[in-house]
């Protein structure tokens, strides 16, 4: 009788010890994928200890801030393909140029011979700035066809946002080439709202816990 019970002892030890170490990977499972609320946005992976979180002001002004996202102005050097888009009707560059492993073209067709450090003069001509790219062939960070629930889990990803964190992400939206779709040069349209009023809805969505939309059945615009 005493034998059996050691040789259960020696069973039961192991046992309980799967079942500790699979509730721990069930808890890091859902800090890494977000958890759904009862209204069904998702929070962010980023960790906002200092947060309001307001889930609903948060997707209020996150839809403000898809509006300019997806306007051609953004989605243009967002492509989800390799070849940037161009124009107000977000064709594929006439140029055809690639974007290359760090996102600034191959070869002798870099981004740099025609953008230069200032917009050219005159209409439609190529608007300028000195550090014009599109996203690394590692971290595409695509717009282009996402879903507002799509764009806000990537933009809230470090594995797909360039590795920021939510200062970083604040801070971004007053970067030189964010503030460049709010002087594109002659013949092109504005995004369709003030970029103070794009640098609130984003700032605002972020301190509230940058929760994303539920998912939507309505397709994005390709």
């Amino acid at each position: 009788m005493k034998r059996n019970s050691e040789t259960a002892g020696r069973y039961f030890l192991p046992v309980k010890t799967i079942s500790v170490l699979a509730v721990i990977l069930s808890a890091i499972g859902i800090m890494s994928f977000g958890i759904k609320n009862k209204k069904g946005v998702t929070k962010s992976n980023i960790q906002f200890e200092n947060s309001n979180r307001d889930s609903i002001k948060s997707v209020k002004a996150f839809m403000d801030v898809y509006k300019v996202l997806m306007s051609p102005r953004c989605v243009n050097c967002h492509p989800s393909g390799d070849v940037p888009l161009q124009g107000d009707d977000s064709h594929l560059h006439t140029m055809f140029p690639r974007r290359g492993v760090d996102g600034k073209g191959v070869y002798a067709m870099k981004c740099a011979n025609c953008h230069q450090p200032a917009n050219t003069p005159g209409l439609n001509t190529p608007p300028g700035n000195p550090n014009w790219h599109l996203p690394p062939a590692n971290m595409k960070l695509v717009f282009q066809g996402r879903t507002p629930h799509q764009l806000a889990k990537q933009l809230m990803d470090p594995k797909q946002n360039g590795h920021k964190g939510k200062e970083q992400l604040i801070a971004h939206a007053t970067d030189a080439l964010v503030l460049a779709a709010w002087n594109p040069g002659d013949g092109r349209a504005l995004p369709p709202m003030s970029h103070e009023a794009f640098k609130k809805a984003w700032t605002t969505w972020i301190e509230n816990g940058a929760y994303a939309p539920k998912p939507s059945k309505v397709k994005a615009r390709p």
